[in-house]
């Protein structure tokens, strides 16, 4: 890009960090430095503004760069991503929303704890929240790099490295100073920013190829180099029994792993409700629903007006082929046209990655702050004294996912997302189901449910092809590959569960019926609910 193509777009870049550093300061403005106002926004957020609110944070740099980079790469393997993100909805829906809404607070661990000794259940689940929140903090940041190196047309280590470091400052200022309700504006801004940029490329793809689908997918076979296999299944998961297995691994996590996301769970406080709760799902499900049905448009208008070869040669991930393909459909690299549109996506690409890492960073900031501190420190902490905590949980947090950041910078966002799925649905969603369905199930049960899905799932990454032992690996250099899956969801999941159920039967505690009487009651009906 030439040099005031590159100002134009720093420029937008600049329009949109202006305006939400503007909303953050003048919502910090009015806050009153409660518990309840930071973490949840005084619960004063309706349905449908919540809606947006979860859809943006739901669709992050991992579904715009990504998913479309890995459609862009590997046609029909790629749609996995883009049908699991999208059914898992169904079990949110269905399962957590209301229930969540009236059971809990601000965080996992109040809804499992309200049957639990306290303690163990808070530091069991507040890891397994920060450790999740963290994981998906990566791929943000991963994305973040990825597509100022493409900006700045510098795609050396310093640069990204530089991109890196300044967003995790923009996210540390937005969570510290304005808490949830300046993370909801944020969000609802970025949604519909998105929705508006997704939706005008998609009508420019479909416009080149006069609206014939088919023409699109035939174009997109053919530059794939690959035929008619770019459009059936096995291109990217088809090779022996452990790529096929590890597709049925990846498709596993997605669609269990949503309803254990500590910054999804969070926004169900935020509404007055659990009425509202479900109605806010209904309404994100609409608009994620129709922003994937776009991306599959996008994903496969990049294989047919780029190539393949042209999008591995800009970042071998994928990664940025939707802002590639901006740039060619609004006229090319040299045009006005092009820089425009290349611009303005990829503006709204990283107001994606900041509305998004603000979201996580405070569920992560809101499990230390009210689960692991106070819990060992044995000690209840004030309302203003825990807010102050989560502001400076806030800096550790962006420290620690600036670095693993910088550790990830080559893998695609949209795997590095399936990883922090597959620990979601390991280590929170097995003890949230158990608590909110199952009569008998005890503190010991709820413990080793955390951890006998977050340890193997994790050490399973750890000697997995991501870690080691190939040459796309973080570390390519060594070889400590034991297991054969990237994603390890199939094993650790069900581990979870049967951690789980063996702590509850081999516990010597007895369930307490009366507690169990009382939260069925608060979450079918909302008696008792905050």
């Amino acid at each position: 890009m030439t040099g005031h193509h590159q100002a134009l777009a720093l420029l937008l870049f600049g329009v949109f960090v202006v305006i939400t550093l503007a909303i953050t300061t003048w919502v910090s403005r009015d806050r009153h430095g409660s518990a309840e106002e930071f973490y949840a926004g005084g619960r004063l957020f309706s349905p449908m503004e919540n809606g947006f609110a979860i859809a943006g944070d739901y669709t992050s740099a991992a579904s715009l760069l990504g998913v479309t980079g890995l459609i862009a790469l590997f046609g029909y393997d790629g749609l996995l991503y883009v049908v699991g993100f999208l059914v898992a909805w169904l079990v949110v829906l269905f399962c957590v929303a209301e229930l969540v809404r009236n059971c809990g607070r601000f965080t996992l661990a109040d809804v499992v704890v309200a049957r639990m000794r306290e303690r163990p259940v808070r530091i069991a689940a507040g890891t397994s929240s920060v450790t999740v929140s963290v994981l998906y903090l990566v791929a943000q940041m991963v994305g973040a790099g990825s597509l100022v190196a493409l900006l700045l047309g510098d795609t050396s280590e310093a640069a990204r490295a530089w991109t890196v470091i300044g967003v995790g400052a923009l996210m540390v200022i937005y969570v510290s100073l304005g808490g949830m309700r300046a993370t909801t504006w944020i969000q609802i801004v970025k949604a519909v920013l998105l929705l508006g940029g997704t939706i005008a490329l998609t009508v420019l793809v479909l416009l080149r190829f006069h609206g014939n689908i088919d023409a699109l997918l035939r174009t997109a076979a053919e530059r794939s180099g690959h035929g008619q296999a770019f459009l059936a299944p096995g291109l990217k998961y088809g090779g022996g029994w452990a790529s096929r297995v590890d597709f049925i691994s990846l498709g596993l996590a997605l669609v269990l792993g949503t309803a254990g996301l500590p910054h999804i769970l969070s926004r169900f406080y935020t509404v007055p409700t659990a009425r509202a709760a479900r109605r806010s799902v209904v309404w994100s499900v609409g608009l994620i629903g129709g922003f994937y049905l776009m991306a599959i448009v996008l994903g496969f208008g990049a294989a047919a007006v780029l190539g393949p070869d042209a999008v591995r040669e800009s970042n071998s991930a994928g990664n940025t082929a939707v802002p590639l393909l901006a740039r060619n459909l609004g006229g090319g690299a040299d045009s006005t046209g092009g820089t425009v549109l290349f611009a303005v996506v990829a503006a709204i690409a990283f107001a994606t990655i900041l509305a998004v890492v603000a979201g996580i960073t405070l569920a992560a900031s809101a499990s230390v702050a009210h689960d692991l501190y106070p819990s060992l420190r044995r000690r209840r902490v004030a309302p203003r004294s825990e807010v102050a905590v989560a502001r400076i949980a806030a800096v550790a947090v962006g420290v620690v996912a600036i670095t693993l950041g910088l550790l990830a910078r080559d893998l695609n966002a949209a795997f590095l997302v399936g990883l922090a799925f597959a620990v979601s649905a390991s280590a929170n969603l097995p003890v949230l189901m158990y608590s909110l369905f199952w009569r008998g199930f005890t503190t010991r049960g709820a413990v080793w449910a955390v951890y006998g899905g977050l340890v193997p799932a994790l050490g399973l990454v750890l000697l997995s092809p991501v870690v080691s032992g190939s040459p796309d690996s973080l570390f390519p250099a060594v070889d400590f590959q034991y297991f054969p899956l990237e994603n390890p969801g199939i094993v650790s999941v069900p581990l979870g569960f049967l951690a789980g159920w063996l702590g509850t039967v081999t516990s010597a505690e007895p369930p307490d019926e009366a507690k169990h009487a009382e939260t069925e009651v608060r979450s079918l009906t909302g008696a008792g609910a905050v």
